[in-house]
């Protein structure tokens, strides 16, 4: 019985990294870039939500407003900061996003404060109740599992299925040749980065429904979710969420049985093997690009 409520929740877990995994992913396919400002921009869309719940609104109104100002952020970042380095080393936009990530931290605790503040959640945070057993399985966790599996979904249907998912790819992997078959390269850059800031700020909600959120409050998914992601591949949308449940059930028992402390050992072993055994990660079709 325990065992089965560490995988529960470890699922849940999983899920949340999933989502960011999903959000770098979606970015990399796009531009090839690994955005390292995923996570407080992300903070930022849950920060606005968060002032239309205290406004007033409902939490689904919050909600949606947060996946638009995500959209509206990514597009913002890749027009503004990420254009002028176009054409030039991967490395130079790398590190702009890690300069943004320093700068949204602090103009979010300038805004907003750096306390702690409590994000409600739309459903349960109680387990599930079968005759006389508790399962460590929320209605927020199953609400987190489904949200990630129809974002995956999308994701896949867009990549696989759409014209716009056909040049997105196209001007990720050669802008020149993109660009003399007719494809409006900025535009589908630009479009990457928004769908990518929108899936962050899905992942920004989610970690933040029924918890405590302040402007450093998603600084260690970074680290979880790019695990997760690698160790997928980052360039596959199921990979990432393969990756991320693995890692969430497997950090739970971990957890569980010997300690929370063991944590960041167990990611870093976990991401050693995959990248010995296939650096690429593990649903890689292609072999990627060093940034």
């Amino acid at each position: 019985m325990q065992i089965v409520n560490y995988v529960l929740n470890g699922l849940s877990l999983g899920m949340i990294y999933a989502a960011f995994a999903l959000a770098l992913v979606l970015i990399y396919r796009a531009t090839r870039i690994v955005n390292f400002a995923q996570a407080p921009m992300a903070m930022v869309s849950t920060f606005i939500a968060l002032t239309v719940i205290e406004a007033g609104g409902n939490y689904w109104l919050a909600f949606a407003v947060a996946l638009i100002s995500g959209f509206l952020l990514g597009a913002v970042v890749e027009r503004v900061i990420i254009r002028p380095v176009e054409g030039k080393s991967p490395i130079n936009a790398v590190i702009l996003t890690l300069g943004l990530f320093t700068v949204l931290h602090a103009v979010a605790a300038i805004i907003f404060g750096s306390s702690f503040q409590s994000f409600p959640a739309p459903f349960g945070l109680d387990g599930i109740r079968v005759g006389e057993q508790t399962f460590a399985l929320t209605g927020f966790g199953i609400f987190t599992i489904v949200a990630v599996l129809v974002v995956m979904f999308l994701l896949l249907l867009l990549f696989q299925k759409t014209t716009i998912g056909l040049r997105m790819r196209a001007s990720a992997f050669n802008q020149e040749v993109a660009r003399l078959l007719g494809v409006r390269v900025g535009r589908m850059l630009t479009l990457g980065w928004a769908l990518a800031g929108l899936v962050g700020a899905l992942s920004g909600v989610l970690i933040a429904g029924g918890n405590f959120v302040h402007p450093a409050y998603m600084d260690a998914v970074v680290v979880y979710g790019f695990a997760a992601a690698v160790i997928g591949g980052l360039d596959s949308p199921v990979g990432s969420v393969v990756g991320g449940l693995t890692l969430g059930v497997l950090f739970s028992l971990v957890a569980g049985f010997g300690g929370a402390q063991l944590l960041p050992l167990v990611a870093f072993v976990v991401l050693m093997v995959v990248l010995l055994v296939k650096p690429d990660g593990l649903f890689s079709r292609t072999a990627t690009r060093s940034v």
